[in-house]
């Protein structure tokens, strides 16, 4: 099967995450994320869900290169509802979250 324009591609020598897991639990929020309205409750949980997955430092990099190498393949999506995700939904980040992102600090 083709992945979907959602799935994350990444590779590391230190894989702690399935791949898979950290795309199925974004793709809650990809209509959001491109669309706008309402901020589904799910998209909520996953990207809370997604924080406490990843709680060293080598999974925050890991997880955040994936998540902008799928970001940059998602057509209409709307960098500022990027931007606003985590603190719409009460999670707190010291980074701030774009296609600039550097995953290394």
């Amino acid at each position: 099967m083709p992945p979907r324009p959602y799935d994350l591609h990444c590779s590391s020598n230190r894989v702690t995450h399935n791949v898979w897991t950290v795309s199925s639990t974004m793709a809650q929020c990809i209509s959001y994320l491109t669309n706008g309205g309402p901020l589904p409750s799910s998209c909520c949980v996953a990207v809370k869900s997604l924080n406490q997955m990843a709680q060293t430092t080598p999974d925050r990099r890991q997880v955040c290169e994936c998540l902008k190498s799928a970001g940059k393949d998602i057509k209409g999506l709307n960098i500022g509802l990027v931007a606003s995700l985590p603190t719409t939904c009460g999670v707190s980040l010291s980074y701030p979250i774009g296609f600039n992102t550097n995953c290394d600090r």
